[in-house]
């Protein structure tokens, strides 16, 4: 959708190319000299395209703390909330939320773009071209999309000859693209500090961070396209052939010209999911190739401090990641994993971590088994982690202790794989190569995530399909242990998860024997278990009251209508 605001955003600064009045003399295929009015008009210009660009930065930075704001609000609101709740077995106050609230996170905060689905798929011709945003990022997009075409375009000199129109058009376009690389560069790690400060998941930084790339690569085209105009038109193609080949400062920002070009085609959705890991490599070369001939396409420039900015924020982006990694991996024996074949073409991969971590519900890590994968990286949700086991040595599988729930630090964490395609392929087939179990060297980058706080809603509904238990398996844990020790408000726990067959219950059966023996648990937790292919209806038997097991797929909106009508506190 927002392609139709990059294309205007071209189309606009062409059509003005177009409708200018007067031409400029050839001179003899030589610059023009500028008399002292146009040195005074030409720096006047400059002036006003570094408040331009600092302007944008500025508002993007006021959006930054606005979110932040409004991130503390509802921080400190919660807060109260569990303080309030958590003797309070009724919670009457909080069930209802303030009804115009309501409305604003239904129909922008939470809503998405058209209908009701969230991540809808961009199709076009049966091609997948993305993931749609939702209302309020569209909204956020359109609104910086708007703000840099109007800075483009101001107090440009429509009426002036032409070739001071092309100046101020090439000069304006391009500090526009220097100085909105060093947001695009800002959001774009990892490690990226303000997803914690404003509580925004990786995804939704990546997606503006897709969305800021484009924007700068149609000021960088732009830029260069009127660039070329100019040269054409003041000294004819043969001179401008010569001074690609032979001016530096030509050179470089015709290598910079098409490297932007490059990286927008590389970036591509059906590129990404396809090969991401090659996408990903060539994506940092051509970064790194963009930033070398900028480097030396703005020397002696003033905006050259900004892509000065822009490189130390990448080194630094990276250098910390890499001191993280080696944190958590050198020493103490290093990482280790254990991977063991389970039912459903699914592996439990148990890693000793050499040095451990705080865990929250909902984090995940990238691993990396360099004899399976080599160098590549790969995201999975934490799915258990426990201090006293050591998978190594254990011949049975991981072992739980359900006397030791303590839910903060551990030195193994366990997850379950799927296999797909690429490295979880690789690493089934590896698995069936061997006694169904193997030992193997990991590195482990993270933990990421964990952003999300349940304490302190009354009833919590939890969902997950097949594998996907494992993002939830943690929140589990938490509430009924805090449930237990009298720290969080919740009263009301529903556990829904949908598998194929039941022979995928062994993916976390020994965790979720822990939890089951857990102490108040029949109190607060409430699990169905939906079964979409099971072979026989003798399958289908529902061990307890509170853990019921049903064949075919769940009516999401009547479990969720059931949950309101006994609903405790607020919901989430």
């Amino acid at each position: 959708m927002l392609a139709f605001g990059y294309n205007g955003l071209l189309l606009a600064s062409f059509i003005a190319l177009a409708t200018a009045d007067g031409t400029a003399a050839k001179n003899g295929g030589k610059w023009p000299v500028m008399t002292p009015e146009q040195l005074v008009a030409k720096a006047a210009a400059e002036s006003r395209n570094r408040e331009y660009g600092t302007n944008i930065l500025i508002t993007l930075g006021a959006v930054v703390v606005a979110f932040g704001f409004y991130y503390l609000v509802v921080a400190s609101v919660r807060y109260i909330r569990t303080l309030t709740c958590i003797n309070n077995s009724t919670q009457r106050y909080f069930k209802l939320p303030p009804q115009k609230y309501a409305l604003i996170k239904k129909h922008l905060i939470y809503a998405p773009l058209f209908r009701s689905r969230h991540n809808r798929e961009f199709r076009m011709f049966s091609m997948n071209l993305g993931v749609l945003p939702t209302r309020v990022q569209t909204l956020l997009m359109i609104g910086i999309l708007a703000m840099n075409v109007t800075y483009c375009l101001y107090k440009i000199p429509w009426q002036e000859p032409r070739a001071a129109l092309l100046e101020q058009l090439r000069n304006r376009s391009g500090v526009l693209a220097v100085m909105n690389m060093v947001p695009l560069v800002l959001i774009s790690g990892r490690n990226n500090p303000l997803i914690v400060a404003l509580n925004l998941s990786f995804d939704n930084f990546n997606r503006f961070h897709r969305f800021q790339g484009r924007l700068v690569a149609a000021e960088g085209v732009v830029h260069a396209s009127v660039q070329l105009t100019k040269m054409v038109e003041a000294m004819g193609w043969e001179a401008v052939f010569k001074a690609i080949r032979e001016t530096r400062l030509i050179t470089t920002g015709f290598m910079a010209a098409l490297t932007v070009v490059a990286i927008v085609l590389q970036t591509n959705s059906l590129v990404r999911r396809s090969c991401y890991e090659f996408f990903l490599h060539v994506h940092i070369a051509l970064i790194i190739l963009l930033i070398a001939a900028l480097r030396i396409h703005l020397h002696g420039m003033v905006h050259q401090k900004y892509l000065t900015v822009v490189i130390a924020s990448w080194a630094a982006t990276r250098f910390v990641r890499l001191c993280c990694v080696l944190y958590r991996n050198i020493g103490r024996g290093g990482t280790k994993a254990v991977c063991e074949r389970l039912p459903g073409d699914a592996i439990r991969v148990s890693i000793r971590v050499a040095r451990p971590w705080r865990h929250q519900p909902g984090q995940y890590v990238f691993i990396t088994i360099p004899s399976v994968g080599l160098w590549t990286s790969h995201p999975f949700s934490v799915a258990w982690h426990d201090e006293n086991t050591s998978p190594i040595d254990s011949e049975k599988g991981v072992k739980v202790d359900p006397n030791d729930m303590s839910p903060f630090f551990g030195s193994t964490v366990s997850f379950v794989i799927r296999r797909r395609s690429g490295f979880t392929s690789a690493l089934h087939d590896k698995v069936l190569q061997t006694e169904e179990k193997f030992s193997v060297n990991a590195f482990i980058e993270g933990p990421y995530g964990g952003l999300q706080n349940l304490s302190s809603y009354g009833t919590v509904l939890l969902f997950a399909g097949g594998v996907g238990i494992t993002h939830q398996l943690p929140f589990v844990r938490e509430l009924v242990t805090g449930f237990a020790d009298g720290t969080v408000a919740v009263r009301r726990v529903l556990l829904v998860w949908v598998i194929q067959s039941p022979e995928h219950l062994e993916w976390i059966q020994p965790w979720m024997t822990t939890i089951l023996a857990l102490d108040k648990r029949r109190d607060v937790l409430r699990i169905q278990l939906f079964v979409t292919r099971p072979r026989s209806t003798k399958e289908i038997r529902s061990p307890s009251a509170t853990v019921q097991m049903f064949p075919g797929k769940p009516n999401v909106d009547t479990i969720v209508q059931m949950e309101c009508e006994n609903q405790i506190g607020a919901m989430g």
